[in-house]
């Protein structure tokens, strides 16, 4: 017997109890928000908040999906290496990146993953580009 759960395509990024808890924090005191996962540079590898349209999405990067209701991008160069890993978006103690939101909460996003099984990436749809995906 199959649920409809268990025959639902995965995630390609989920978050935490922990995580949706900080996201709706900060919804609270900044309005609707937007992630982008950064690639390195300034603030490494962390999920970087902003509120929503503060930060520019071109054509080309991917929307992941959502997390609490904010829509999650990364770079389509960074997608290539991380196509087959689910992202799982956590809350640990520190200070956040620069230029995110959580800077400043005493909380900081961090990005864990997995791979996704043969199966799980059957499931897939491919994902939209671009700022109105």
């Amino acid at each position: 017997m199959h649920s409809a759960e268990s025959d639902a395509a995965p995630g390609r990024v989920v978050a935490t109890a922990a995580a949706l808890g900080l996201i709706e924090q900060l919804r609270q005191r900044h309005g609707p928000l937007m992630f982008f996962q950064s690639g390195g540079c300034c603030d490494g590898s962390a999920p970087m908040c902003y509120p929503a349209g503060e930060f520019s999405v071109s054509d080309t990067d991917v929307r992941l999906g959502e997390l609490g209701g904010a829509p999650f991008y990364m770079g389509a160069e960074q997608f290539a290496y991380w196509e087959h890993t689910q992202l799982i978006i956590d809350v640990v103690a520190g200070n956040g990146g620069m230029f995110s939101l959580d800077n400043g909460t005493g909380q900081r996003f961090l990005t864990r993953s997995r791979l996704f099984s043969d199966a799980e990436l059957a499931q897939l749809p491919a994902p939209a580009t671009g700022p109105g995906a």
